[in-house]
């Protein structure tokens, strides 16, 4: 195939860690031509130009790409996709990565997917959807236990409220109902409270053939020890070792059968399909869809993956995805996202970053950027809640640990915060590291 496909100029929407992982993965392609992302941020400008049109906006992407003879649409984040930039970019023949908009609904609404699951015969939790407020507390309440709240909609990674007792799932269903997440909480989710380990998996789809990427372990919760309210993530590691052969072949098989529920229910899906796990006693059950790569699982299973993605890309498109164009290390990548203080919830910005060239210079280390931009003068600032990634490759869990946290104490800004327990549990009986 490879020898099929010319130099394209690629337009990327998006300006996260995960957009910046994509566009160094793009780059190091041989079909790479031009390289465009739109907002962008910060730390993109070395590689990529930054273009001022509105990602979520059908109209404006699909001009400014035919104005631009743009070979490759990237769709990053999860709100162009329910934008329906997808299937205007493709309704104008532009090759486009990513799902269009009702496949994507397996991520804009959890009632959507847990009705595709249902129909596919997927294992998740038992659930009970609400559109009004008195019934949904009324029923937390009977329940009277642990449960896990859920607002519908798309809420930045924001929208789940996981209760130990009927007073939290309360109060996790009034935030819901009274704005606290937007129209995502129009309507809510109650589900059954699941244990185990969590496991995200990523897999790419040309709607079907399915191919399994790494799997990665996200670290929700904005405080150590997976406590205080949930962000859009505070770092990742992949490999997850604790995942057995047999979980592993039934995480797969599940997503394609979800890949193939969607075909049959007239929604083909194309693009990266993001699967979080429970493994339960009884076998890996589904938490959540994204139709997305995830973020910052991103920036933890990319950098370990062998493939010429500009190529893999177009074959989803084009409906001649093969398992046999990506392949492996053996290294393990560690993430740590460093955070304005004050996230997820209100955080300043403006503040002056420094030391990242040296953070760079360690062995194996890659600086991923989300909230940062250029100010004035030229110096590159906070803009965001999630402000940079710190990603160590490195053939030992223990040194791709070790060199991410070394990379993230040299980088400074006024109210720098991170967790310091990222990946420690896939060590849990060797807590010295």
């Amino acid at each position: 195939m490879a020898s099929t496909i010319r130099k394209i100029d690629i337009l990327l929407l998006g300006s996260g860690g995960r957009e910046h992982a994509l566009l160094d993965k793009l780059a190091d392609s041989p079909h790479a031509g031009a390289l465009y992302v739109a907002p962008g941020n910060g730390g993109m400008l070395g590689s990529a130009t930054c273009v001022g049109i509105d990602p979520e906006s059908p109209i404006e992407v699909v001009a400014w790409a035919l104005a631009h003879d743009i070979g490759l649409v990237v769709i990053g984040p999860e709100a162009p996709l329910m934008a329906g930039v997808a299937d205007a970019c493709r309704s104008a023949h532009i090759p486009t990565f990513g799902p269009n908009l009702e496949a994507a609904r397996i991520e804009g609404s959890k009632k959507f997917a847990k009705q595709v699951m249902g129909r596919a015969g997927v294992p998740t939790a038992a659930w009970r959807s609400f559109t009004d407020e008195k019934g949904c507390l009324d029923y937390v309440a009977r329940l009277d236990g642990p449960c896990v709240v859920k607002a519908d909609g798309l809420a930045a990674g924001k929208g789940v409220i996981v209760a130990k007792d009927a007073e939290e799932a309360a109060e996790g269903v009034r935030a819901c109902f009274s704005g606290a997440f937007g129209e995502a909480g129009d309507s809510v989710l109650i589900e059954e409270a699941l244990s185990g380990p969590e496991c995200s998996l990523l897999v790419l789809t040309d709607g079907r053939t399915v191919v399994p990427l790494a799997t990665s372990q996200d670290h929700k919760r904005a405080y150590e020890g997976d406590t205080g309210p949930n962000t859009g993530g505070m770092g990742a590691y992949s490999p997850v070792p604790s995942v057995a052969s047999a979980e592993f072949d039934e995480m797969i098989e599940i997503m394609e059968r979800i890949v193939v529920q969607l075909a049959a229910d007239g929604t083909p899906y194309s693009g990266c399909l993001y699967g979080g796990f429970m493994l339960t006693d009884e076998g890996p059950k589904v938490l959540e869809f994204n139709a997305r790569f995830g973020d910052p699982e991103t920036q933890a299973v990319l950098p370990r993956m062998h493939a010429d993605l500009v190529e893999v890309m177009l074959a989803c498109d084009r409906g001649v995805l093969d398992r046999g164009m990506i392949s492996w290390d053996d290294d393990w990548a560690v993430s740590v996202v460093l955070a304005s203080a004050g996230y997820p919830g209100p955080y300043e910005v403006g503040k002056p970053i420094t030391g990242i060239k040296a953070a760079e210079a360690l062995e194996g280390v890659t600086i991923y950027h989300a909230g940062t931009a250029l100010d004035a003068d030229g110096t590159l600032v906070t803009s965001g809640g999630r402000v940079l990634a710190v990603t160590a490759v490195a053939p030992t869990f223990e040194a791709a640990r070790a060199r991410a946290y070394e990379g993230a104490g040299l980088i400074d800004f006024d109210g720098k915060s991170f967790r310091t327990d990222i990946g420690m549990k896939a060590v849990p009986d060797r807590s010295g590291l």
